[in-house]
């Protein structure tokens, strides 16, 4: 195959071209690896089970037989059963064709590299006269069979398409839902193609709302979950539909801002709220996975879930603003120590310096004298609205979790670390709680698309509770571990930083939040380190495009 080799299926029946039929002349199998040896020469006797690495002409001949056997259509068992996982494969193998709607596809295989084996696929999908070419890359493993030793592919669903996973399969139907015109608050559109962040949520939001929205379904080939909450991602359209405008929360100005933004760093991720209203003006990820981890990630936030705690200590009055507070290098509590990032310290200072510098030992010193391990909790829960699971945003978000605790384990809660898991989303909220006063649920549709119940708190900050708490958010952001990041912005402002420590990882997360005026972001750069040096500038652009 290494000289061009092609295996085709016309009409929904597998064909292999040997040669002056279709295609022109072809060799079906010319040696992927590159090797001279005849594949018929290593084949092993049903005596002899054989051991060790494979040879190039054992990766050739297993290649040739799964492909050949594909191409040609045979029964999927008995293709399957060229595989280490027959069971599983069988169904994949038969769906490709009878779900997916495949009437003809060429297989080129490319230059082998060890035991991979490369190859292209160009197909036409068709269905009910509609058809549409569809084209993409993908490989497949050689390996030994650990009873036969038999050279057998190496069962993944992503073999027959690079998206499929044991959770999805390829359907080519009428659309589940009609198709839609998202647009932002200001009737922007947004697309995946401008605003590739958003795929996941405007597919999501199709699922949820195609059907209210006043469109037609079209035909589509689509990968679909297994899983009920998980909508079809569309990987061709034979059939458009008349897609239905759904107005969003969104800004497609911040959200661009937003999509820039996390593209410096791998692995990050950005959310952006209204705190007067809890409006999401802007979601933005860059995963290598595509996940939508700023709205249903699970992390320990580090620093920034100070802002929760100074908020409790402050409510309980047993510390204020400007009150003296205690930050030595270290602190233990019931036999757990703490220390302070580079072992700082600060000799005679105030809450707010202690805050403003994240100092970890003036939190941790006072859980004592809360008298209560579950304190911290009841704040997240009751006046910033997370962890009651209880969020509608209009589509699917983790509301955050602080689980009740105890000793050393509560102790860690008080600086974002231990259980304590959020994702940018929930830490926006917080953030814009404490700029508002109040917990506002944040939404990315407006409450009156379908009239959902939105999420509430039980009470709101004590007005001077939150002044004091965004006063310390203030001097963060002006002369604190945040003052860098937040240089270039003006008006009413406040930040906190963050470095969430993960067990196995050299580097630490970099967390931020921060507000201006009436928007509220955060951010997170996977082992990005200090919270200012990764995370601040991505939220500082966000901000600044508000």
């Amino acid at each position: 195959m290494r000289s061009g080799a092609k295996i085709a299926v016309i009409s929904g029946v597998f064909v292999v071209f040997a040669g002056g039929v279709g295609y022109g002349a072809y060799n079906v199998y010319d040696g992927l690896t590159g090797g001279n040896a005849s594949p018929a020469g290593d084949t092993t006797t049903t005596a002899e089970v054989k051991t060790g690495p494979l040879s190039a002409a054992e990766v050739d001949k297993a290649a040739k037989d799964f492909l050949t056997g594909w191409a040609k259509g045979d029964e999927a068992a008995t293709v399957a059963q060229l595989t280490n996982d027959p069971a599983t494969a069988e169904a994949v193998i038969g769906g490709y064709r009878d779900e997916a709607h495949v009437t003809d596809a060429v297989i080129t295989p490319g230059q082998a590299v060890g035991a991979k084996v490369p190859f292209t696929v160009k197909a036409t999908v068709s269905l009910d006269g509609k058809t549409k070419p569809l084209s993409y890359a993908s490989e497949l493993t050689v390996v030994r069979g650990l009873t036969t030793g038999r050279p057998l592919v190496d069962w993944a669903p992503s073999v027959i398409h690079p998206k499929l996973t044991k959770d999805t399969r390829l359907v080519t139907n009428e659309a589940s839902a009609p198709p839609i015109k998202a647009v932002d608050r200001d009737g922007v559109e947004l697309t995946k193609e401008k605003f590739p962040s958003l795929r996941p949520i405007l597919d999501e939001l199709r699922k949820r709302y195609g059907d209210d929205a006043g469109g037609t379904p079209g035909v589509e080939l689509v990968l679909r979950s297994d899983t009920e909450s998980v909508p079809d991602e569309t990987l061709l359209t034979l059939a458009k539909g008349t897609p239905g405008e759904l107005t969003t929360t969104l800004d497609a100005g911040v959200q661009a801002a937003a999509e820039q933004a996390v593209k410096k760093y791998s692995e990050a991720s950005v959310a952006a709220v209204k705190p007067s209203t809890g409006e999401i003006l802007a979601v933005a990820n860059n995963r290598k996975d595509g996940w939508n981890a700023a709205m249903l990630g699970r992390q320990a936030p580090g620093s920034t879930m100070k802002i929760v705690t100074a908020a409790m200590l402050l409510e309980k009055g047993l510390v204020a603003a400007d009150r003296a507070a205690e930050c030595p290098k270290e602190a233990m509590y019931q036999g757990r120590t703490f220390r302070n990032l580079d072992g700082f310290s600060i000799a005679s200072g105030t809450f707010t310096q202690s805050f403003a510098r994240s100092c970890n030992t003036a939190f941790i010193k006072l859980i004592d004298d809360t008298k209560d391990d579950a304190a911290l909790k009841a704040e997240t829960e009751e006046v910033f609205g997370i962890g009651l699971d209880n969020w509608k945003t209009g589509v699917a978000s983790f509301d955050g979790s602080v689980p009740a605790a105890a000793g050393g384990e509560a102790a860690a809660q008080y600086i974002g670390q231990g259980t304590v898991q959020m994702n940018v989303l929930n830490m926006a909220s917080i953030t814009a709680t404490a700029k508002n006063g109040s917990f506002k649920q944040p939404i990315i549709v407006p409450r009156s698309l379908d009239d959902r119940q939105l999420a509430t708190a039980a009470r709101s900050l004590p007005y001077n509770v939150a002044s004091q708490l965004r006063s310390m958010m203030r001097v963060t952001a002006t002369s604190g571990t945040a003052a860098n990041a937040m240089s270039g912005l003006g008006g009413d402002k406040g930040a906190k930083t963050g470095s969430a420590e993960v067990d196995g990882q050299a580097t630490s997360n970099s967390w931020f939040t921060g507000y201006q005026n009436d928007l509220a972001a955060a951010a997170v750069v996977q082992a990005g380190g200090h919270g200012g040096d990764a995370a601040g500038p991505v939220v500082a652009s966000v901000l600044a495009a508000g």
